[in-house]
């Protein structure tokens, strides 16, 4: 990632928190953790813009972000952690089992270095 893209994201999250921060503060939206909420889903979009779009990222990915969004609903009183987390696990399996599907790549790290059109089986 280039200086001034690095830049541009560093800016983006500094705003992002800023107002966020601030809405708590002002009490328009109930005390949520910024910080922590963000990052599991600046985590999962840097995982997509990063690696692209292949099985694992695919999985990963959409688990930050899903999970950033489960603990927006948990921090608001909509959802307890008893039933977050089993939430979570359910949806890793099922993002597991999408990544299956054709359609989404091996990782090219995963792909045979012996033989590069071949992939290795699943």
């Amino acid at each position: 990632m280039g200086s001034s893209r690095a830049t541009l994201v560093l800016a983006i999250l500094l705003i992002t928190v800023g107002t966020g921060w601030l809405l708590t503060a002002l009490d328009v939206v109930p005390g949520i953790d910024w910080i922590w909420t963000l990052g599991l889903f600046v985590t999962g979009l840097l995982t997509f813009l990063m690696g692209g779009i292949d099985k694992v990222t695919f999985v990963l990915g959409s688990f930050f972000v899903i999970a950033s969004v489960l603990s927006v609903l948990r921090q608001t009183g909509r959802l307890s952690l008893d039933v977050e987390v089993p939430l979570l696990i359910i949806i890793l399996g099922i993002l597991m089992l999408v990544a299956r599907h054709p359609s989404i790549p091996v990782p090219n790290w995963i792909v045979s270095d012996e033989n590069p059109g071949e992939r290795r089986e699943q």
